[in-house]
């Protein structure tokens, strides 16, 4: 008999989790990591010294809070910025600048979104998020998010930078399960940069291939000229 599959919450904190890893590590070029502990939480909150948050909704509706601290907020937003070619010297250096608050919302928007896809593939349902916020926080103080979430459970997981920094996701949304009816295969995730590297890389391909075949027929007609053909 077969064993029914059920999906619950920490399985897809853990979806979110890898999302941030593979989003983060790739806009930065170096490697953040999550915490192997899940850690139970009465809500979310924004807290100092920067923190990110989107809703979503659709199958199933849920709240995505991110609080960086100064030094976690700036080392992302450095390195991202450094890996796209900008200067050291032209980037910001504090956490309340516009210019990080904009990089962090972008990342936010990203990892929203790759994780959106991961539930499509996995789940079978399609959730739908708004666009991401930020604020830089005082330290005297913590926000909390309306959602208006039914039956909400809420849980934390700390990441770590490749500096040691650490920041914090917290997932708030509603209680709910995804239980497996029938057998299926999962779409394999379709990266927009693969493909657009590989159809660049076929195009510099055929213009070496192109560029060869004339050099030879350039040559064998100067040959031929040198023999008076």
């Amino acid at each position: 008999m077969r064993k029914t599959k059920i999906i619950t919450t920490e399985d897809i904190l853990l979806k979110l989790c890898q999302s941030v890893t593979a989003v983060l590590s790739k806009a930065t070029d170096s490697q953040v990591h999550h915490s192997a502990m899940v850690q139970k939480i009465s809500k979310t909150s924004l807290k100092p010294d920067f923190g990110c948050f989107v809703l979503f909704d659709g199958g199933f509706s849920g709240l995505v809070v991110i609080n960086f601290d100064a030094k976690a907020a700036l080392e992302v937003y450095q390195k991202y910025m450094f890996h796209m070619g900008i200067p050291k010297e032209e980037l910001a250096t504090l956490h309340t600048s516009d210019e990080v608050a904009d990089v962090l919302g972008e990342l936010m928007n990203q990892i929203v979104g790759d994780f959106t896809g991961k539930v499509k593939r996995s789940l079978h349902t399609n959730i739908t998020q708004n666009q991401p916020k930020m604020m830089a926080i005082n330290k005297n103080i913590s926000v909390t998010v309306d959602s208006n979430i039914e039956r909400p459970q809420a849980r934390r997981v700390s990441f770590n930078t490749e500096e040691n920094n650490i920041f914090y996701l917290e997932l708030s949304m509603e209680r709910t399960e995804f239980i497996q009816l029938e057998e299926f295969e999962e779409v394999d995730e379709i990266n927009p940069d693969e493909i657009l590297e590989e159809e660049v890389a076929k195009s510099l391909e055929g213009k070496e291939k192109k560029k060869g075949r004339s050099k030879k027929t350039a040559e064998a007609n100067s040959l031929m000229d040198d023999l008076g053909i």
